[in-house]
């Protein structure tokens, strides 16, 4: 039995969270970001949710993940933000 490198079938659409400070720009950015590593990204498909406190602010967004490779280089350049507290 071949043993697979992952338990995603390529491509696929990938749900991404990403929860960090409230700032203007986190959104754009993270935008950005997802736009770098997948161009047919739909930003009309963002999902947020403040926190309770108002403080930070979840990001959800869906790519279409094409690799284990460019999955692992979004999660970087995601938390590489400083903005950025952590990505699931």
């Amino acid at each position: 039995m071949a043993r697979k490198d992952s338990l995603i079938e390529y491509p696929s659409l990938f749900p991404i969270k990403v929860m960090g400070l409230k700032h203007d720009n986190l959104v754009s950015a993270i935008t950005a970001i997802a736009h770098h590593f997948d161009p047919a990204f739909d930003a009309s498909t963002i999902e947020l949710r403040p926190s309770s406190t108002g403080k930070y602010l979840g990001v959800t967004i869906t790519v279409t993940a094409t690799s284990r490779e460019q999955l692992d280089d979004l999660y970087r350049a995601l938390t590489s933000d400083p903005h950025v507290k952590v990505v699931l």
